[in-house]
């Protein structure tokens, strides 16, 4: 009788064996157009999260706020995994045929480097709609003003924080993924996708792919005059709220960290289970 689930050892067979290396040895140009629709997909997400919770904290307090905010946030990565598109942090994954030798390292580094440049243009291209939108303006510039207070926030994390949020972030997100295989049916792959990603958007880690629509977006944001009036009267200073704080200051430890949250904690240690000692 077939069981409802695949098993963990069958998802890492079919991992290394084939989803991996079908990823790998794809057209530039197919992980170009999968890697742009990633990041609009996960930018979508990361807007649906900031419209609905931007107000909400005051009304069913900061951790159901935080909560809300995580279950809207999934559409993101179900939209990646169902609609299909290739996601740098979901790739990290090949890590584990690369382990097993299914994969080289030079193949490995070619799809992480296409995957995550065409990610950020995906993403920079919906903060461009977004901002074109003017939905911003929501609630008196209530949006816009929450949205330079999430970027705001992110670049001024000390490099350990952003670090150490970056790899619970993808330790989740890579689960996310691994348990989206272990489904059968469509339904099953939302609810595999739908508690780990709630889980790491409400405990508040942090998303390399993510970022680069939250960040460019406050960036943008705190540049319009009526939104730069609201958040003088609160008081909230957007120094390092430029280009260097988002590369350097959040985007360079949150990957770093998202590799290894990945890359280790789920594609290495499950290789080592599942795949090291096969006959």
């Amino acid at each position: 009788m077939e069981i409802g689930c695949k098993t963990p050892a069958t998802i890492a067979e079919h991992l290394s064996t084939s989803v991996c290396v079908k990823k790998v040895n794809a057209s530039f140009m197919k992980l170009a157009i999968l890697g742009f629709l990633a990041g609009a997909y996960i930018a979508f997400g990361a807007q649906f999260a900031t419209m609905v919770t931007h107000d909400l904290a005051a009304y069913l307090g900061v951790g159901f706020a935080k909560l809300i905010g995580g279950a809207v946030f999934s559409v993101g990565l179900m939209l990646v995994v169902i609609a299909g598109a290739e996601l740098f942090t979901g790739n990290n994954l090949i890590f584990l045929s690369t382990l097993d030798g299914n994969t080289t390292v030079g193949g490995l580094l070619r799809n992480w480097l296409i995957v995550y440049l065409s990610n950020f243009i995906g993403s920079v291209f919906i903060v461009l709609l977004m901002y074109w939108t003017q939905l911003w303006r929501t609630n008196d510039m209530g949006v816009a003003v929450a949205a330079v207070k999430i970027a705001n926030a992110k670049v001024n994390l000390p490099f350990m924080a952003a670090l150490s949020r970056g790899i619970l972030c993808n330790w989740l997100v890579c689960l996310a993924v691994w348990m989206s295989f272990a489904s059968r049916e469509v339904v099953g792959k939302i609810f595999a996708i739908f508690f780990p990603i709630m889980a790491f958007v409400a405990s508040g880690f942090e998303h390399s792919v993510a970022n680069m629509y939250f960040i460019p977006m406050g960036m943008v944001l705190k540049g319009v005059p009526q939104v730069a009036e609201k958040l003088a009267v609160l008081n909230i200073s957007t120094s390092n709220l430029n280009l260097y704080g988002f590369v350097v200051r959040n985007l360079l430890p949150v990957t770093i960290g998202n590799i290894i949250g990945g890359a280790f904690f789920v594609a290495t240690l499950y290789w080592f289970v599942y795949c090291k000692d096969k006959s």
